[in-house]
């Protein structure tokens, strides 16, 4: 088995602003983030990853702006390190949140945001395990 696979996914929110004005020209950012979630009960290997992504204009947010989280439901190898299945995971899912927000974008009939490929090879990933009470 593969470090982790994906059993489902859903978008769980939604949220998009278009207030431009026609012929505006706009600075787009984003922001990522993505957590990976397990479940309390040892014998069960599966994960929750959630990843939300925000992109807009970086002076003025409330002109333009795209929101959206997907939730991933992921199998994985109980051997494989949590740092690991983390950036596999987010490989997995990432794609399905660049398409729907260029998707999201071309259907409201404003030239397409295609996110830029993410290596999270290279990216620092920080890890902070819950205590459980």
């Amino acid at each position: 088995m593969a470090c982790c696979q994906l059993k489902a996914y859903t978008v769980s929110d939604v949220s998009f602003v278009n207030r431009l004005d026609p012929n505006i020209q706009i600075k787009i950012g984003n922001k990522f983030s993505y957590n990976v979630k397990y479940p309390n009960n040892s014998d069960v290997e599966v994960c929750r990853g959630e990843l939300e992504v925000e992109v807009g204009d970086t002076s003025e947010d409330s002109k333009l702006s795209v929101k959206v989280t997907l939730v991933g439901i992921f199998g994985y190898d109980k051997a494989a390190k949590r740092e690991l299945i983390h950036t596999e995971s987010f490989k997995v899912l990432y794609p399905y949140a660049r398409a729907m927000v260029t998707t999201i974008t071309a259907n409201a009939g404003i030239k397409p945001i295609i996110l830029p490929n993410i290596d999270i090879d290279s990216q620092n990933i920080y890890r902070f395990d819950g205590n459980p009470q």
